[in-house]
Formats: structure tokens, sequence, C-alpha cells
């Protein structure tokens, strides 16, 4: 359960955005502590997003045996909705960037301006919950598993699931100068693939998921 959760949340982490952002709050003028609130700010919204799930799908029973099926339709309505996300974002054009227009929307004017209280309200809006940490969170909520086993398997989902946020600080506070050329030639190449990156983890993830249903429907 643990294993097959972890690999969700691990696709679920490979968000751009939040390592771009991270790559901004590193070259601030203050650099660790905006970052760290941050962190702060993905790690209370990936844990209670977590907990709330956990606990809605836990009343639903969908983790005893006679709920084989619903358990199961689950997951497969879960895969469908990411293949769906992946066609929509694939069939959107993106706009090309206006030089003589700042960005625009509340997450690019917070992070214009980054300040420990803004860099935790962004946390907060980037880790909202996707399809793919509700996947990984589905897994654990739907297993027979005990519940220190369950506590462990939603905590090792958050920290997967912030990653790319506490990866870049830890890098920063040992090799700062090396992270921050890193990351500086790292954001090109995610601005230019991003949308790539995110298609191909909602494909994968929306098979696994599909695959994991059809089979829990038909075979077992």
């Amino acid at each position: 359960m643990i294993v097959q959760a972890a690999g969700l949340a691990l696709l679920a982490a490979l968000s751009p955005t939040a390592l771009l952002v991270a790559a901004v709050y590193l070259g601030s003028a203050r650099p660790r502590l905006t970052a760290s609130f941050y962190l702060i700010g993905a790690v209370v919204m990936s844990l209670v997003t977590g907990v709330v799930i956990l606990l809605v799908l836990r009343a639903a029973n969908l983790s005893k045996p006679a709920e084989h099926t619903p358990r199961y339709e689950l997951r497969l309505g879960l895969g469908i909705l990411l293949l769906l996300a992946a066609l929509v974002v694939a069939r959107r054009k993106p706009k090309p960037p206006d030089p003589d227009k700042p960005a625009s929307g509340i997450v690019n004017k917070l992070v214009a301006n980054p300040v420990p209280w803004s860099a935790f309200v962004v946390g907060l809006l980037i880790f909202a919950p996707g399809v793919t940490f509700l996947a990984a969170l589905q897994v654990i909520a739907t297993s027979d598993a005990s519940d220190v086993e369950t506590a462990v398997a939603v905590i090792v989902v958050v920290a997967i699931n912030v990653l790319l946020v506490w990866l870049p600080i830890v890098m920063h506070i040992i090799f700062p100068d090396r992270t921050n050329r890193y990351l500086t030639a790292f954001n090109g190449w995610l601005r230019a693939h991003g949308r790539t990156i995110l298609i191909v983890v909602l494909v994968v993830v929306g098979l696994i998921m599909i695959g994991n249903g059809i089979y829990g429907l038909t075979v077992q």
C-alpha cells in the first residue's frame, strides 16, 4: 500500500510551478526564511487535505472487503478524470508572455513580492489538492491498514508531495551558490517543458489508476 501511494505521490510532486516558485524564493533577499514559510504553507495544505480525504473515504468504509467494487470504481473514475485533464491541458494553447504586461493572477502577484507571509499563502495555493495527490490518498484510505500504518503512509505521501520545496532548501543550506546556479539554469528548461511534463504525469498516473481499477473489477 505505502509503496503504491508513495509512487503516486512522487508523480504528484513533479510540479514545475512548485520548483519555479522555490527558485524565486531562494533567490530573494531572505532566501531561507521566505522559502521555509513557503514550505510550511505547502505542508499545512497537503497534511490538512490528506487528513480530510482520509476521514471522508474511511467514513464511506471503502477499506472494507464488502466495498470491493466501489473502491475500484473510484480508482477507475480517478484515472479517467486524469486522462481528461491531460487532454484539456494538451488542447489548451498557451499564450505567449507579453513583456509589456506584468504577470496576472494572485499567485504571480504574491510571488513577485517574496516575503514570508506571502510565501506561506503561495504554499497553500500551489499545493491545493490535485487529482494525482488525491489518487495517492485514496490508495491509503481504501487499504485495510492499521492506524499506525495509515499515519505513517500519510506522512510519507505528504513529505514526497512537497519534495520540490524542501529538497531545494536543503541543497541551498549545503551548497548555496551551486544550488542558485543550478536552479537558475533549470528554471529555463522547466519554463520551456513544464506543460509537457504535466501532460506526461497526468497520462501516466491516469493509466495506472485505470489499469488498477479494471484489474480490481475484473480479476479480483
